[in-house]
């Protein structure tokens, strides 16, 4: 009975131990960052990611706090038919990330 305890318990410590991934935020948590000035609006974000791209559409956008940044996701698809994935630092605009997704 005592084995199975012994191979569980290291693989529960590495568990948690095992930084968190990013985690998605709600809508209530977005508009309380950006009443705080903590995160830009997604619309300023948004235009900015849509300038890149003349003619491109919004798939989806969502707010992600990954290691105590805030960070802006937004899916594109281009005029072209490209699905685009851009990550954009919330706080100052700061494009992070721009891939063919």
């Amino acid at each position: 009975m005592r084995a199975p305890l012994l191979l569980t318990l290291p693989l529960a410590l590495l568990l948690a131990a095992t930084p968190a991934a990013s985690s998605d935020l709600d809508q209530d948590e977005a508009l309380r960052l950006r009443r705080e000035g903590l995160i830009m609006p997604l619309e300023t974000l948004l235009q900015q990611a849509l300038a890149r791209y003349p003619g491109a559409s919004l798939l989806e956008a969502e707010l992600e706090e990954d290691d105590g940044i805030y960070i802006y996701e937004i899916e594109l698809l281009t005029a072209d038919g490209v699905a685009r994935e851009l990550e954009l630092d919330a706080r100052d605009g700061r494009l992070l990330k721009d891939e063919e997704d």
